[in-house]
C-alpha cells in the first residue's frame, strides 16, 4: 500500500511540476529535408511574426518553446509546408505531418485546443478528399469525351454541390458547437463572410465574452459589430460623395424614393456581369418611385466612366475613387463587390445583395 501511495504522489509530483510558464509544440515530420530549418511563428490580427527557428535532427524531429498567457494562434512553417496550431502556456503540444502530402495533412495532439483543431481538420480534410476525387474524376471524364463536357458538368454537379454544402454545413455547426475553443473562431473564418453574414453575427454573439484578450477576436467583435448597424431595418448610413460629371450625391437628398446603392467597380468581372439585370430592373422601375445610385471602388476615374457608358448604366453615379478604403464604402461594410442595398423612403435598409430575378421580384413585390 505504501508503495502505491508513494507512487501517485510521485505522479501528483509529477504533473505540478510542469512549466506552466510557456508552451511546448514539437514533433516529427516524414519525407523532410535532412537539417531542415523548421519556424515557429505568431500571428496576430493577421499578421505573422518569427518567434523560434530550429534545425530537424536526423529522425526529423523538432522542438519550440513559446509564450502565450492567453490562448493564441501560432504556425509552423517547415519548406514550403505550413500548419496553424492553437496554443497557451502549460500546453505540451505534438505535431506530425508527412510533407510529401499535397493536402498539408498533420495531426496535433496533447492539449484541449489541440484536440479541437486536430477534429475540425480530420473532418474537414474528408471532405476535401471528397472533392478531390471528383474533381478528378471530372477532369478523367471529359479527357475520354471532350465533347460531352456540358452533359458532364450537369451530371456531376448534383453532387459536386452536396458534398461542397456538407462542408459548409460542418464548418458552421463545429464553429457554433464548440464557441469555447478557439478553434470554432478558425473554423469560421474560412469562410467568406460576405456569404454567410447572419451565420457570422451569430457566432459573435455567442463568443462575445470568450476570448477578451485575443485581439483577432477583439478585432472580429468589432467589424461584426459595425456589420450590425446595415443589416436589414437599420438606416442607411448617410453619405455625401462626388459623382461622375463633378457634382455630388447625398443620400438624404434621395429622401422619399426607393433608393438601390450598388457597389461595383470597373476592374469587377462579377459587377459587370450582373450590370445587364440592373439596368433591366432600372427600366423597368425608374417610374415608381425608384432609383439606383451607382458607387464606384475604381481608383481610376478613366475607366470607371468607360464602363459606365460601355454597359449603358444610365443613373446617378459616385465614386471617392479609393477602393475598399472609401469612407462609403467602409460605412457599409462593403469587403467584396457586387454589393448592394435597397432602401425605403424614409432611408432604412429593407434588402441586401438582390441579383437577377430575386432583385425583379423584389422591387415587383415592393414598388407601389
Amino acid at each position: 500500500m505504501k508503495k502505491i501511495i508513494f507512487f501517485l504522489a510521485l505522479c501528483t509530483a509529477f504533473v505540478a511540476c510542469k512549466d506552466k510558464s510557456k508552451f511546448e509544440i514539437g514533433g516529427k515530420f516524414e519525407n523532410a529535408t535532412p537539417q531542415a530549418k523548421v519556424y515557429l511563428y505568431s500571428i496576430v490580427k493577421n499578421t505573422e511574426t518569427a518567434i523560434d527557428s530550429t534545425v530537424l535532427s536526423d529522425k526529423g524531429d523538432f522542438k519550440f518553446a513559446g509564450d502565450a498567457p492567453d490562448v493564441d494562434f501560432f504556425k509552423v512553417k517547415i519548406d514550403h509546408s505550413e500548419y496553424v496550431l492553437i496554443a497557451k502556456n502549460g500546453d505540451v503540444i505534438k505535431l506530425e505531418a508527412d510533407l510529401s502530402s499535397p493536402t498539408l495533412d498533420y495531426k496535433l495532439s496533447g492539449a484541449d485546443e489541440a484536440d479541437k483543431l486536430e477534429e475540425l481538420n480530420k473532418n474537414r480534410n474528408e471532405y476535401v478528399a471528397k472533392l478531390t476525387a471528383l474533381e478528378t474524376q471530372f477532369q478523367e471524364n471529359v479527357a475520354k469525351n471532350p465533347e460531352s463536357r456540358q452533359a458532364i458538368i450537369a451530371q456531376m454537379s448534383p453532387e459536386l454541390i452536396k458534398v461542397k454544402q456538407g462542408l459548409i454545413d460542418y464548418i458552421l455547426k463545429f464553429a457554433m458547437d464548440n464557441t469555447s475553443s478557439l478553434a470554432s473562431f478558425y473554423a469560421i473564418n474560412s469562410l467568406n463572410p460576405g456569404d454567410y453574414e447572419q451565420e457570422m453575427l451569430a457566432y459573435a454573439e455567442k463568443i462575445k465574452s470568450n476570448f477578451n484578450k485575443n485581439e483577432a477576436v477583439t478585432e472580429f467583435l468589432v467589424r461584426m459589430a459595425k456589420l450590425r448597424s446595415v443589416q436589414v431595418g437599420q438606416p442607411g448610413p448617410a453619405f455625401s460623395m462626388p459623382t461622375i460629371d463633378g457634382e455630388t450625391i447625398a443620400l438624404s437628398s434621395l429622401k422619399g424614393k426607393y433608393v438601390m446603392l450598388d457597389f461595383w467597380a470597373s476592374w469587377c468581372q462579377p459587377c459587370r456581369m450582373e450590370n445587364p439585370n440592373v439596368v433591366k430592373a432600372y427600366n423597368k422601375y425608374k417610374d415608381r418611385n425608384f432609383t439606383i445610385v451607382g458607387i464606384s471602388l475604381d481608383k481610376d476615374a478613366a475607366a470607371w466612366k468607360q464602363a459606365v457608358i460601355q454597359d449603358g448604366l444610365t443613373w446617378t453615379h459616385g465614386s471617392e475613387l479609393n477602393d475598399f478604403e472609401s469612407t462609403t464604402v467602409r460605412a457599409y461594410q462593403v469587403d467584396q463587390i457586387p454589393a448592394s442595398f435597397i432602401i425605403d423612403p424614409e432611408g432604412k435598409i429593407i434588402a441586401k445583395n438582390l441579383h437577377g430575378e430575386e432583385l425583379d421580384s423584389f422591387l415587383n413585390k415592393t414598388l407601389r
